[in-house]
């Protein structure tokens, strides 16, 4: 996995992953065939706040990599015959100053206790021993042991090359997260970047801030059950327009994936007076790219412009405030 940090405001979730969100909640809700909205909604929710237990139990590996440190090191000075590097172990890791302030942070602590979120039992702790072992011959960790430099810069970077070259990409830690909640693993890349984010904004004064699911005074989970709702509401309209713009096919031959993203997206055109129609095409011509089948985005991209021409024609797409008529 290759990690690139986003700019952007400070919250764990951002608009497309928010859409996404919504995508795979409803093709859920459709492909039940059950009428449960209620029981939909609140999962839908549930989705978003199974994304900042990611954030929690992703943020708790570096503990627990220096309990791993620490037990082997203890270990190695009551060996039968300790070797001079058993016996004056290099503690650089355990010290780890990163590590120090994560674990003295009470509201790090409080949330993952609220969360439920750790990484207690037996199963869990023979993988970060596998981690732990790993890391040992990795280049940035023999690089970081063996160099005089110490302090609290030091720490931090390489914390930051830790987790973006070695825990992130650990197999048998993407696996756990894969069995623990499927979608975890569309929503692995963001987190991580938060992750990223939240180390690098120690280099203030040391303090510990916590990234929110959501941006702070902004709208975005308003965003979410209203499009979650709306497109459920407007569904047969929409299905009534795309079916009559798609003349030459019959719905029953259009993936199902597709549909849902066209749905959406004409919903998005009509209710959300405050989001350019530019930016609505363009996410769900995105989005299609890696939810739906090979080429939808262009079949997609055809079927969005023509829909945007007669709605448009209609005025039925009224867009509020500067540069958003388009």
């Amino acid at each position: 996995m290759q990690i690139e940090e986003k700019k952007g405001g400070v919250g764990l979730l951002n608009r497309r992953h928010l859409r996404i969100k919504v995508l795979q909640q409803l093709y859920s809700y459709i492909q039940s065939k059950n009428d449960n909205y209620p029981g939909a909604e609140k999962e839908l929710i549930k989705s978003f706040d199974r994304i900042f237990d990611l954030y929690l139990y992703l943020l708790l590996t570096f503990s627990e990599l220096k309990n791993v440190a620490e037990v082997k090191s203890e270990g190695n000075k009551k060996k039968i015959l300790p070797s001079e590097n058993d016996l004056n172990p290099n503690m650089k890791l355990v010290n780890n100053q990163v590590i120090e302030i994560l674990e003295n942070s009470a509201e790090f602590r409080r949330l993952s206790e609220e969360h439920k979120i750790n990484w207690v039992g037996a199963e869990h702790q023979e993988m970060f021993k596998k981690m732990y072992n790993a890391i040992c011959e990795s280049e940035t960790y023999m690089h970081y042991m063996n160099s005089e430099a110490t302090g609290f810069e030091e720490d931090l970077n390489f914390m930051i090359e830790l987790f973006r070259h070695e825990i992130a990409n650990f197999e048998l830690l993407q696996n756990f997260f894969e069995e623990e909640y499927a979608s975890w693993i569309d929503d692995i890349d963001l987190v991580c970047q938060m992750v990223i984010k939240t180390l690098k904004s120690l280099n203030e004064d040391k303090h510990l801030r916590l990234i929110p699911l959501y941006k702070e005074g902004d709208d975005e989970k308003e965003f979410v059950l209203e499009l979650f709702r709306k497109t459920i509401s407007l569904d047969k309209e929409n299905e009534a327009l795309i079916d009559e713009l798609t003349k030459n096919w019959e719905l029953d031959r259009i993936a199902k994936m597709d549909i849902i993203l066209m749905k959406m997206a004409i919903t998005e055109l009509l209710i959300f007076n405050n989001i350019p129609t530019k930016v609505t095409l363009n996410e769900y011509i995105e989005i299609s790219k890696f939810y739906s089948t090979p080429k939808s985005n262009i079949f997609i991209n055809g079927v969005l412009d023509n829909a945007i021409s007669r709605l448009t024609a209609e005025n039925k797409i009224v867009k509020i405030g500067r540069g958003l008529m388009n």
